[in-house]
């Protein structure tokens, strides 16, 4: 079986181009077209089925049972059942506070202390605060999507702005945070202090968060603010205060979706059964991206065993000629990794020996080293239709990945700011 998997170098990605031409494809065609739901045209379950019978078909050196063993282990990891039901509790946490009137109420109080202008800045400054001080993007996307979406609809704000800025700003935090496990393993990997790393990627992604913070401020609203209940608010502070102290996410959208619950019972803005209902409703409207989830972590399982990462490593070393050249390559095989892994921890891991190697070559920092693999693993991950901060938040808004790619402002400027770093050899130190 080693000998077949080491012998499909780039076909091994095949499941995955399948997937993303039927999905991403048609909704750009459909959406040029000028058709209604362009991306619902191949809904992007179905088109991943076909990327899972392409990755079956492949590789005929090994056993379909084998090969849908591989697939149904890497689906059912613990990692992504963590996922599907932080989605699920997401979803039910979003229905529960809207059917007790939260949904409302925060939005008004938004309105009442914030000019809508300044709204979306506030969504993306409260997510780099969050996930800098939590260490996870997933974590402050669950946290923060369901009220951040809520605000965004009841005060008449782009949705897909607003989804954009909440995974820009909790990208941010994961790229940066000293208990990130994306941040520890970049320094440690590439033998770089943690304060040298931090300063280092600090000082790249601030000018991308200036620069998102002021189009954001663009994309305001107006609505003038209507009455609020602080009762009403207090699931959404319970599920932040948690998420700040460090509590795990599934159990804040537990402790959440209660509290609404009890809240509603208590002031008579829902029935215990309204209640229920609520929760049920919120839950299905997950259920098609928890699939997503499942099916994405069975070809990524197959792309592995396949050989594919292994392939992807020695082509982008291979290319490998000057000083500025490895450090483009360091940076584009930890983004392609983590695009294909739906993993950036992973992809940093597998990069890190490579790039520590290729460093010592061409004397380069390791904390420059730390901060090139961290950056780009975080910005490929976050720009992907099937990533889960992606998936969430096109759940939750009902919005299309182009729409909310449009309005990535802080992801396209970190890559932009690290290019112009690596370019023009900015922040260099041989050491």
């Amino acid at each position: 079986m080693d000998k077949q998997k080491k012998n499909m170098g780039a076909v091994a990605f095949l499941p995955l181009i399948v997937f993303l031409v039927c999905y991403v494809g048609c909704g750009i065609t459909f959406t040029l077209l000028g058709a209604d739901e362009p991306f619902g045209k191949f809904p992007r379950h179905v088109a991943l089925l076909a990327g899972c019978a392409v990755a079956l078909l492949l590789n005929r050196g090994i056993g379909v049972q084998d090969k849908l063993n591989i697939m149904t282990t890497s689906m059912g990891n613990s990692g992504v059942m963590m996922i599907v039901l932080i989605y699920l509790m997401a979803g039910g946490f979003q229905g529960a506070a809207a059917a007790m009137g939260g949904k409302d109420s925060v939005v008004n109080l938004c309105l009442h202390f914030i000019p809508v202008k300044l709204l979306v800045p506030g969504v993306f400054l409260m997510c780099c605060f969050i996930s800098t001080s939590i260490g996870t993007s997933m974590g402050t996307i669950a946290a923060m999507a369901p009220i951040a979406i809520n605000v965004a609809q009841g005060a008449h704000l782009n949705v897909a702005v607003v989804g954009a800025a909440v995974i820009g700003g909790s990208y941010f935090g994961d790229n940066l945070s000293m208990i990130s496990d994306t941040t520890i393993s970049a320094a440690e990997g590439c033998g770089s202090e943690m304060k040298d790393k931090f300063k280092m990627n600090f000082f790249i992604a601030l000018p991308a968060a200036i620069v998102a913070m002021i189009l954001y401020s663009i994309f305001g609203g107006a609505i003038e603010a209507g009455s609020y209940s602080i009762i009403e608010v207090l699931p959404y502070f319970i599920v932040l205060i948690a998420a700040l102290m460090g509590v795990n996410v599934a159990v804040v959208l537990f402790v959440g979706i209660l509290a609404s619950g009890i809240i509603g019972l208590c002031v008579g803005s829902c029935g215990f059964f309204e209640w229920i209902q609520a929760i049920g409703s919120g839950m299905s409207d997950m259920f098609s991206i928890s699939i997503v989830a499942i099916l994405v972590s069975g070809i990524i399982g197959l792309v592995r065993e396949y050989g594919g990462v292994e392939w992807l490593v020695g082509a982008i070393s291979s290319k490998i000629k000057s000083r500025r050249g490895a450090e483009y390559g360091i940076g584009l095989m930890s983004g392609i990794l983590s695009a294909a892994m739906v993993n950036n921890t992973i992809a940093i891991i597998v990069t890190c020996p490579i790039a520590k190697e290729i460093g010592e070559k061409y004397k380069i920092a390791p904390k420059r080293l730390a901060s090139l693999v961290d950056i780009f693993a975080c910005a490929f991950i976050a720009l992907m239709p099937h990533d889960g901060g992606m998936l969430m938040i096109t759940a939750l808004a009902d919005v299309s990945p182009l729409n909310v790619l449009k309005y990535s402002f802080y992801m396209f400027g970190l890559i932009i700011a690290t290019c112009v770093t690596i370019q023009f050899g900015l922040m260099d130190k041989k050491n």
